[in-house]
């Protein structure tokens, strides 16, 4: 009996350790930057930061706004921080942002100022208008079901990072 719980104790947690998504440098620390979006993601603090490290790293810029008592945004949490794919993309490939406040910089609302909204920067400090969402009135808003688009989006944004440098 001993040999038979262990044998699924040892299942269960080589189960679990292959199910989520670590950073090839290994597991990191949480960051409280991260506000449940992506705890193994290093998050920049500011968005002047996140536009130096992008410049100086060569990698696009994610920016990601909203609010913690959103629904829209805790619905959006939930499947993007489970989503291997997202996590694993972004890890290597870019340079991470999440707000929970505007910014000056009016190119990060080019269509208003709402959440959840994710906007793309290239490392010349252009946003990427033209890597938006599904709905017409409100461009860059993600909700559970665009999962697919959002990653087909982080796509194009690194692929065409490679081509236009």
């Amino acid at each position: 009996m001993k040999a038979v719980l262990s044998v699924v104790l040892v299942l269960v947690v080589i189960s679990s350790t292959i199910a989520k998504y670590i950073p090839k440098s290994g597991k990191r620390i949480p960051q409280t930057l991260s506000r449940g979006w992506g705890d193994q993601l290093i998050w920049a603090q500011t968005y002047e930061e996140a536009l130096y490290w992008s410049r100086s790293r060569n990698k696009p810029l994610m920016v990601l706004f909203h609010l913690e008592d959103c629904p829209h945004s805790q619905a959006l949490k939930k499947v993007f921080s489970e989503n291997n794919e997202i996590q694993k993309s972004l890890d290597e490939d870019f340079i991470v942002l999440n707000l929970v406040y505007e910014t000056t910089d009016k190119h990060l609302s080019p269509d208003g100022q709402y959440v959840p909204r994710i906007l793309f920067v290239d490392p010349s400090m252009t946003v990427r208008a033209d890597i938006n969402g599904r709905y017409s009135n409100r461009m860059y808003a993600y909700e559970t079901g665009d999962i697919n688009l959002l990653i087909s989006n982080i796509q194009k944004a690194k692929k065409l990072l490679k081509a236009e440098l």
